[in-house]
């Protein structure tokens, strides 16, 4: 049985939001309901289930049933112990009862993305995959992660710098606050909550066993994944096909939507 359902105002995206009992955690998702395909969309750790503000509208226009959920750690979701995102989301499909579906996942929800197509692969009928470092652990993957981005120097900058790139900075200062702001309300109030964890070690060898048709995609600014490193997943992923986002950086879903929401229309349209 549903609980804590939420009714929206006329007119909105979403049928309805509430939290769902799966997997030891009460997971926060939003469901526009519909007959149409169903596309999972995956936050960042940048963010939550409302920074898809520029992608539903596109979604549900194309005859898309779209969901987002706050990942374990994150928003409106409650988890007390860290858990596996992948079993999850799992547990969600399995809460609102769907077989298969497309799955999007930007940033750190493409490595959970990632680690979904590994474990459930039945699920999928496409994977996007969008400015996602992928949480893969090859040693020299690492090694390399370490010249792009120095440490502790990295991550003690801004998020809006290390996550948005220049132009779009620069260009779109609203734009920019709006992203600060939902970011900040993607981090409950007082201790973090438990965050989640793969479940699977994340290898390129690995990855060349997902025989998903998969969309990559990264930003032509993004300090994360620049095109450079994108084409070393494209390399090693047998169905994969690349999209370069320009004047973007590390989050191409909001910097330059009309472009992505574009390339992932036509993409998942094949599938």
């Amino acid at each position: 049985m549903r609980v804590s359902v939420a009714a929206f105002m006329l007119g909105s995206a979403w049928l309805a939001a509430e939290h769902a009992p799966v997997n030891g955690v009460r997971l926060w998702f939003q469901d526009s309901g519909g007959s149409g395909p169903a596309m999972v969309l995956l936050h960042a750790a940048t963010g939550s289930s409302r920074v898809w503000e520029h992608q539903t509208a596109a979604l549900l226009k194309a005859g898309y049933r779209v969901i987002a959920y706050d990942r374990r750690g994150y928003g409106r979701t409650e988890a007390t112990v860290p858990g596996p995102d992948a079993d999850d989301l799992e547990g969600l499909l399995m809460y609102l009862k769907l077989d298969r579906i497309h799955l999007l996942g930007t940033a750190a929800g493409g490595s959970v993305a990632l680690d979904y197509a590994l474990r459930f692969p039945r699920r999928l009928r496409s994977l996007v995959v969008a400015n996602s470092v992928g949480g893969v652990q090859d040693p020299e993957y690492l090694e390399m992660a370490k010249r792009i981005r120095p440490q502790p120097q990295f991550n003690s900058l801004p998020a809006a710098f290390r996550e948005l790139g220049p132009s779009y900075r620069a260009a779109s200062p609203e734009g920019t606050a709006r992203w600060e702001a939902l970011e900040l309300a993607s981090r409950a109030p007082g201790p973090r909550m438990a965050a989640g964890k793969q479940k699977n070690r994340i290898t390129f060898e690995a990855l060349s066993s997902i025989r998903t048709p998969v969309l990559l995609l990264t930003g032509d600014a993004d300090l994360y994944m620049p095109p450079a490193v994108l084409r070393l997943f494209s390399a090693r992923m047998r169905r994969a096909e690349t999209v370069v986002v320009p004047d973007a950086g590390h989050s191409a879903y909001w910097e330059n939507p009309d472009v992505f929401n574009r390339a992932v229309l036509t993409f998942i349209a094949k599938h």
